[in-house]
């Protein structure tokens, strides 16, 4: 479910986004909730994730309102930015039925955090984090981004340190993506070319202190304590179909995928303005392979062979890169590292 209304819009976002908007929070909220009456009878669900944007900066009585209408979910996750998180905040998602809240740190740099535009401080983030557990959170996640101009290999050691003393049962730790053409790879487009020649050598050094501290690497950005992996997520990555609720919103049900208009003009009148894609079998093995491939489970075979290259296969065998049987193919700790080139090679 998309909220995206957000204090500022970070230059390497590229995200359907809305900033302040105040006075148009309360009619958003009633949009999401028609559509969501439009598309769901109210059966209880797996999962619901409220992402954004920055669902925390929407108005909390909004917020609240909304919660509050949701279906019934065993996970209930809401993606929050340091900053706006407050003891009354935390508490009243608490109230509301919220198990797990996923907090956007991004680096505890504060050099870095300008750089990205990001609001929050240090002291933000460890305060946010504060607030959650006190308010009764046994689930967070924090999200990190490597590979930040003028990011160096300590600013990254700091990062994962600072990360791993507030004990978060999850940590999501991604590569910076900005978009060509955007205002920050205009500004920063010789330091991002020097930064992708580190991006593996970052990406390990993630793995290795994670993993080293006792961490799962369960998904190829993801990292996990015991068993509390991001179920929704988790449901992307095994091919498992779901409804995106909100502007600009993507779902993928009985073999369609649709997404809606990124206008919010057009959202808050009810014109959806869909676009459809039918997904033939070729291509939904295709996916399946790719999604299943990020996980540390071996990827059930049944169905899906004929999206696989035979030679391309032994090849990436023979290599070391990838391991299969009769019912499943799964990736080596090496071929993980190197996961969408053996992918891509592996694929018909």
């Amino acid at each position: 479910m998309h909220l995206p209304f957000c204090a500022h819009r970070c230059g390497y976002c590229d995200f359907v986004t809305a900033t302040g908007r105040e006075e148009q929070h309360a009619a958003y909220v009633d949009a999401l909730l028609r559509e969501l009456h439009e598309e769901h009878r109210g059966d209880p669900v797996d999962t619901i994730f409220l992402g954004g944007g920055t669902p925390t900066f929407t108005a909390l009585p909004e917020l609240l309102r909304l919660l509050a209408a949701l279906p019934p979910a065993r996970e209930l996750t809401v993606e929050a930015n340091p900053e706006t998180v407050t003891p009354e905040l935390a508490r009243a998602l608490r109230a509301a039925g919220v198990t797990r809240v996923s907090l956007g740190a991004q680096t505890f740099q504060a050099h870095l955090l300008a750089t990205l535009e990001r609001q929050a401080t240090p002291d933000d983030v460890r305060a946010a984090f504060g607030h959650l557990r006190r308010a009764g959170f046994d689930n967070l996640s924090l999200d990190l981004i490597y590979g930040i101009p003028g990011q160096t290999p300590a600013d990254l050691a700091d990062d994962l340190a600072q990360a791993l003393a507030l004990e978060p049962e999850h940590i999501s730790a991604y590569e910076l993506e900005a978009k060509p053409g955007t205002r920050f790879t205009i500004a920063h487009g010789a330091e991002l070319e020097r930064q992708a020649e580190a991006m593996e050598d970052y990406f390990e050094r993630v793995v290795e202190t994670l993993t080293a501290a006792g961490y799962r690497w369960y998904e190829t950005a993801n990292f996990c304590r015991g068993d509390r992996r991001s179920e929704h997520n988790l449901g992307y990555w095994l091919g498992h179909d779901y409804l995106g609720i909100g502007v600009g919103a993507v779902s993928t049900v009985a073999g369609v995928r649709r997404r809606n208009t990124p206008k919010l003009a057009h959202y808050l009148a009810g014109r959806y303005d869909r676009e459809l894609e039918p997904l033939d079998d070729e291509t939904r093995a295709r996916e399946r392979v790719m999604l299943g491939l990020r996980l540390d489970e071996p990827l059930p075979l049944a169905g899906l062979r004929h999206a696989l290259d035979p030679a391309g296969l032994a090849r990436v065998e023979k290599l070391g890169l990838a391991e299969h049987d009769d019912d499943s193919l799964a990736l080596t700790a090496r071929g993980r590292f190197l996961g969408g080139a053996v992918t891509a090679e592996l694929l018909a």
